[in-house]
């Protein structure tokens, strides 16, 4: 009888935790309810662990409770050390952390089943299979972004002669491995050739992860985080079903799905195809493209202390912020800078492209631990029409999102690309630490309008100077 109600407890809280992951998902789709959606999905977290502790099944706490510190030693200094400028790489590195529990968990139960009478059975083959197969991948391709986020991986796309040839063969191979375990181990004992094939397909696995992130630009690691997401949520689903677990059955349908969908829009926002995406290394031909699109263009620069005088007489300010801010750290100074436009009798707004920084959200996190209101951000379709009365735009170091190119030119790599009208606010400056090009290896059309002005410096530190300039006013 205790036992029943033991059992029943766990299943309620892991419905509870069900609940709180769906209604934290939902929060988290606005910026002023995603602190709440966050605290939502951490209880549901908390639900979660507390269900399963209570479950009856377990035999010993040992090793759960080295796991709780070991996982706690590394959880909070991630959470409260790391700079809110450095989440992308946080992020990354975390789902590699989730990916290698569900692959670890996998090839447990794989062990753990593998001589019973009549072997693991096709069901559970074909879960216990999957999540290791997408666990491992993700894994190392989760590394690779954070490689490459960081910086000590190349940002550029690394590619050479016969690459997605060698790439196919591999996917395959191991997928047909992962086809040949299900239908040969559930006949009886495994025995040594099913741990063979369950062993080359794991490294199979390892190696498609490096090679799949290989050849990614580091502009396009949103889409990359946010596919890699998926894929760890559906080899966590995979673990529920093979472990019989229904909340990670639930947890990582949310996580898997939402993942997918997160990487599907933000590919929209970038005018590209997952496949253009995964094997296109966009911006492989930087060099040969941004010389000559430049050829007999000239820009026009500015100081600070004219960058002041116009921002600070503005009447109406749309502030756009791209991966220079988050690079230099600038949020804060950013929001000083708002802050007295305000105090002046100004308006200031801030607009948020999808594919902004280096994560989903990437500009919305920063400005938010700068205690930017949630009121003045707008996305793409809220603030574009906007542009037109606006008296200056203030662009610091978005690139290929401002581009005029996407909407005059044809035969321009990022043609079609939804951007920020930028060129049609009366007057624009562009800070930015020199004229390097964005992910497409163009230059941007907008550096050389006469409206346009360049604020050559570190983001943080001209804009220090500019605030400094505006208080004199």
């Amino acid at each position: 009888m205790d036992q029943q109600i033991g059992a029943l407890f766990v299943q309620i809280a892991y419905i509870g935790a069900s609940a709180a992951f769906i209604l934290g998902l939902r929060g988290l789709t606005k910026p002023d309810t995603a602190r709440r959606g966050m605290q939502l999905a951490a209880f549901g977290m908390l639900l979660a662990i507390i269900g399963t502790l209570l479950n009856h099944e377990i035999v010993s706490y040992e090793f759960i409770i080295i796991g709780l510190v070991v996982g706690t030693a590394v959880g909070l200094p991630m959470g409260l050390l790391v700079p809110m400028t450095a989440m992308p790489q946080r992020i990354a590195i975390s789902h590699m952390f989730g990916a290698l529990a569900v692959t670890l968990v996998g090839i447990a139960e794989f062990l753990h089943t593998r001589d019973y009478a009549g072997g693991p059975g096709v069901i559970k083959m074909t879960a216990i299979g999957f999540e290791t197969l997408f666990g491992a991948l993700t894994i190392t391709g989760s590394f690779m972004a954070f490689g490459k986020l960081q910086g000590f991986i190349s940002g550029q796309p690394i590619t050479f002669p016969g690459q997605k040839l060698i790439n196919a063969a591999v996917f395959f191979g191991a997928v047909g491995l992962y086809i040949a375990l299900i239908f040969t181990q559930s006949g009886g004992s495994t025995g040594d050739s099913g741990l063979i094939m369950f062993v080359v397909m794991t490294v199979l696995a390892l190696i498609i992860g490096v090679t799949l992130v290989l050849p990614i630009g580091g502009a396009d690691m949103p889409v990359v985080v946010s596919l890699l997401n998926s894929y760890a949520g559906l080899a966590a689903s995979a673990t529920g079903f093979a472990i019989g677990n229904n909340i990670l059955i639930v947890a990582g349908a949310l996580d898997g799905a939402s993942g997918f969908i997160l990487s599907i829009l933000m590919s929209k926002a970038m005018n590209r195809s997952f496949a253009n995406v995964l094997f296109g290394a966009f911006g492989g031909e930087k060099a040969a493209v941004s010389a000559k699109s430049a050829e007999g263009l000239t820009t026009r620069s500015v100081s600070a202390e004219d960058a002041a005088m116009r921002i600070g007489y503005a009447r109406n300010v749309i502030i756009v912020p791209g991966y220079g801010m988050a690079v230099a750290q600038a949020q804060h100074a950013v929001r000083e800078l708002a802050e007295l436009i305000e105090k002046r009798g100004g308006r200031v707004r801030f607009a948020i492209h999808p594919v902004a920084g280096r994560m989903p959200g990437h500009m919305n996190v920063l400005l938010a631990e700068a205690n930017v209101p949630y009121d003045h951000l707008f996305d793409l379709d809220e603030i574009n029409e906007e542009f037109h009365a606006c008296d200056v735009a203030l662009v610091l170091g978005a690139n290929d999102v401002t581009n005029p190119a996407a909407k005059s030119d044809p035969g321009s790599p990022i043609y079609g690309m939804p951007i920020l009208n930028v060129q049609d606010a009366e007057q624009v400056i562009v800070v930015k630490r020199g004229m390097a090009t964005g992910f497409a290896g163009i230059e941007n059309e907008l550096f050389y309008l006469d409206k346009t002005s360049m604020l050559f410096g570190d983001a943080k530190s001209v804009l220090s100077q500019v605030v400094t300039e505006v208080k004199g006013l």
